[in-house]
C-alpha cells in the first residue's frame, strides 16, 4: 500500500492544509465537553447567568470555527483524492500499454479493467475519507482519553482499560478483512470476465439460442460474488455490536462510579458530564472505526492488486545499447535460425526459420492453421522476442533498434480487424499522427474502401459503433488496411487481411500496393493471392517447408502442388 500512497507526494501542501483543518475540528470537539462542564459547574449550579453567557458564547464561536474548517477540509480532501486517483489510474494505464503479449497472459483483460476502475476507486475513496474523517476517529479516541484524565483521573481509568482492548480487536478484524475483500475483488474479476464475453458475443449467443446457458453462467459467478461479499460484510458487521456493548458498559460504569463520587464530594457534576461526553464521543469514533476497517481492508486488498500490475516488469524493453537514431530505411528482412516458443508451452511455435526478403518484395506466407504464420508476423515488430537466432531488418538486429523507431516504420493489419469508436476519418487517421485529409483519402482509395465511404450517410464523418459493428467484414478489413497504409510503412504486414474480399477487390488492392516502396508480407490461404507475390513461403508445424516463386514451388514442393490443385478443383466445381 505504501507504493500506491507514494503518488500522494505532489499533493503534500494540500494534504497538510486538510490535516490542519481536520485537527482544528478535532480540537473544538475535544474542548467542547470542558466548556460544557464549565457551563454546568460555574454557571447553572452556581446560578451565575454571566458565566453561562460567557462560556456559551465561546462554545458557539468554536462551533462556527469547526463548521468552516470542515467545509474547507472537504474541498482539499476531494482535490487530493480525485487527483491521486487520476494519477494512479494514468500510471497503471501507461504500465499496461508497455506490456508485451507475454505480460498480458498474466492478467486477464477483465481483471485489468477491475483494477483500473473499482480497485483505484476504493483507494481513492479511502484517501478522501482519511483526510475527512478517518484520522479524526483514532485521534478523537486518544485525545478523548487524555482529556478525560485532565478532567478526572479516577473516572478516566475506566476508559483507559476498555479502549486498548477494543483497539486490539479492531486490528485483528482489519487483517481478517483484508484477505476477505481480496477474495471479493477476485470474484468481481470473474463477474466482469463473464459480462465482457457475453456482451462481446451477444450476436453469437442469439444465433445459437444460448441465452439461457449464458444467464445460468452469469448467475453462478454473480452468486459466488454475492456469497463472498456477504461473508466479508458479516465479519465486518460484528464490529459495531461489540463496540457498542463494551462502550455502553463503560459509560454505565462511569455513571455509577461518578454518582458515588458526587455524593461523597470527590467529583463535581460537570466533571461526570464531561467524562460521559468524552465516552460518548469515543463510542461514536469507534463506530466510525467499523467503517474505517472495512474501507482500509478493501483499500489494502485493492492496493496490492494495483502494485501487482505496477511491479510486473515489462519483458519487452529497449536495450541500453540501442542506437537512438537507428531506423528502417529499405525494409530488408532476414531470419537467421530463428526459434520461438510461447511462455508456458511445451514445444516451439517456430523452429530454425531462415530466409531473406529483399526490399520492396511482396511475399505470401502459406500454411495450415497452427503452422506459425501469425507468430512469424508478431516477431517482426517485436511483439514477442525470439528465443534463439536473430532477426535482422536492413542488416540490423531488431533488438538493437528502439522499439518505437522499429514500429513506426511498420504497417500492421491483424487477423481480426479491430476498429475504434469514432468516425471513419478518425479510424484511418489513427494510423498516423496529424494525418491530413489528402493522406486519408489516398489511403482509403488504395485500400479499395473510398467508394464505400462515399456512400455512407456522412461519408468520412460517419460514426462507427464499437469494433465497427455497423460495417461488414470486408469493409472492416479494408479500413484496417487504410489505417496501415497511411503510415507509408517500409514493412507492411497483412495477416489474412483479405480473406473477406472478393477476387476483383483483392486484385485491385494488390495492384495499388505496388506503388508503395515497402516490403509486403501477406498471410493468405488463397493460391490466387500467392501467385501474385514475388516469393512464397510455406510453413508447416513451425518449420520452413519451402520457399520460392509459384512456378518453382509447383516443381519442388509436393504440399504446395496439392494445395494448388485442390483450390483449382474447387474453383472449377464452383464455376
Amino acid at each position: 500500500m505504501i507504493k500506491v500512497l507514494s503518488y500522494l507526494k505532489p499533493y503534500r501542501i494540500a494534504i497538510a492544509f486538510a490535516l490542519l483543518l481536520m485537527l482544528t475540528e478535532l480540537a473544538v470537539e475535544l474542548v467542547q465537553p470542558l466548556i460544557m462542564a464549565k457551563i454546568i459547574d460555574d454557571g447553572i449550579l452556581a446560578n451565575d447567568l454571566s458565566a453561562v453567557t460567557k462560556w456559551g458564547g465561546i462554545l458557539i464561536g468554536c462551533s462556527i470555527i469547526a463548521f468552516f474548517a470542515g467545509i474547507i477540509n472537504s474541498f482539499y480532501a476531494a482535490h487530493v483524492s480525485y487527483s491521486f486517483g487520476f494519477d494512479v489510474r494514468k500510471k497503471v494505464f501507461d504500465k499496461v500499454q508497455s506490456f508485451s503479449f507475454a505480460n498480458f497472459n498474466l492478467f486477464p483483460t477483465s481483471s485489468l479493467i477491475t483494477r483500473m476502475t473499482n480497485d483505484i476507486t476504493q483507494i481513492q475513496n479511502t484517501v478522501f475519507m482519511s483526510l475527512r474523517i478517518m484520522l479524526r476517529a483514532p485521534l478523537l479516541i486518544i485525545g478523548g482519553i487524555l482529556m478525560a484524565f485532565i478532567v478526572n483521573v479516577k473516572l478516566a481509568l475506566i476508559l483507559s482499560i476498555v479502549v486498548p482492548f477494543l483497539f486490539i480487536f479492531l486490528m485483528w478484524l482489519m487483517k481478517k478483512g483484508e484477505q476477505l475483500f481480496k477474495e471479493v475483488q477476485e470474484k468481481l474479476d470473474t463477474v466482469n470476465a463473464v459480462m465482457r464475453e457475453t456482451l462481446t458475443g451477444i450476436r453469437l449467443i442469439k444465433a445459437f439460442i444460448r441465452r439461457k446457458h449464458e444467464v445460468n453462467r452469469f448467475t453462478k459467478v454473480n452468486e459466488d460474488l454475492k456469497e463472498r461479499s456477504e461473508v466479508a460484510l458479516r465479519v465486518m458487521e460484528i464490529t459495531m455490536p461489540v463496540l457498542l456493548l463494551i462502550m455502553n458498559l463503560s459509560i454505565m460504569g462511569v455513571l455509577w462510579f461518578g454518582s458515588i463520587q458526587v455524593n461523597t464530594g470527590g467529583v463535581q457534576v460537570g466533571e461526570v458530564v464531561a467524562i460521559v461526553n468524552y465516552a460518548t464521543r469515543i463510542t461514536g469514533a469507534f463506530s466510525v472505526f467499523s467503517f474505517i476497517i472495512m474501507a482500509f481492508s478493501r483499500a489494502k486488498a485493492s492496493s496490492n492488486r494495483i502494485v501487482e500490475v505496477l511491479e510486473t516488469p515489462a519483458d519487452l524493453i529497449d536495450r541500453t545499447d540501442v542506437d537512438p537514431h537507428g531506423t528502417i530505411t529499405y525494409g530488408k528482412i532476414e531470419f537467421h535460425h530463428v526459434m520461438f516458443q510461447y511462455p508456458d508451452t511445451d514445444s516451439p511455435a517456430l523452429e530454425n526459420i531462415s530466409f531473406t526478403l529483399q526490399p520492396g518484395q511482396t511475399v505470401a506466407i502459406l500454411g495450415a492453421t497452427g503452422s506459425g504464420k501469425t507468430t512469424l508476423f508478431q516477431l517482426i515488430p517485436r511483439l514477442y522476442d525470439v528465443n534463439d537466432g536473430t532477426l535482422f531488418v536492413d542488416g540490423q538486429d531488431i533488438r538493437e533498434l528502439k522499439i518505437e523507431s522499429l514500429r513506426r516504420k511498420i504497417g500492421f493489419v491483424p487477423q481480426e480487424a479491430l476498429l475504434f469508436s469514432g468516425s471513419v476519418k478518425e479510424n484511418i487517421a489513427w494510423g498516423k499522427e496529424n494525418a491530413g485529409m489528402d493522406e486519408i483519402i489516398e489511403a482509403a482509395k488504395d485500400a479499395q474502401i473510398y467508394e464505400t465511404i462515399k456512400k455512407l450517410p456522412n461519408q468520412f464523418e460517419t460514426k462507427l459503433g464499437q469494433k465497427g459493428v455497423n460495417l461488414s467484414g470486408g469493409q472492416k478489413q479494408r479500413l484496417s488496411i487504410a489505417r496501415a497504409l497511411i503510415r507509408k510503412p517500409k514493412i507492411l504486414l497483412l495477416d489474412d487481411s483479405t480473406s473477406a474480399l472478393d477476387m476483383k477487390t483483392e486484385a485491385n488492392l494488390l495492384r495499388a500496393l505496388k506503388k508503395y516502396t515497402c516490403t509486403t508480407l501477406i498471410i493468405t490461404q488463397k493460391i490466387s493471392t500467392a501467385m501474385e507475390a514475388d516469393k512464397i513461403i510455406l510453413l508447416e508445424d513451425g518449420k520452413l517447408l519451402a520457399e520460392g516463386t509459384h512456378q518453382s514451388l509447383l516443381q519442388t514442393s509436393q504440399l504446395y502442388k496439392e494445395i494448388f490443385h485442390s483450390q483449382s478443383r474447387e474453383e472449377r466445381d464452383y464455376a
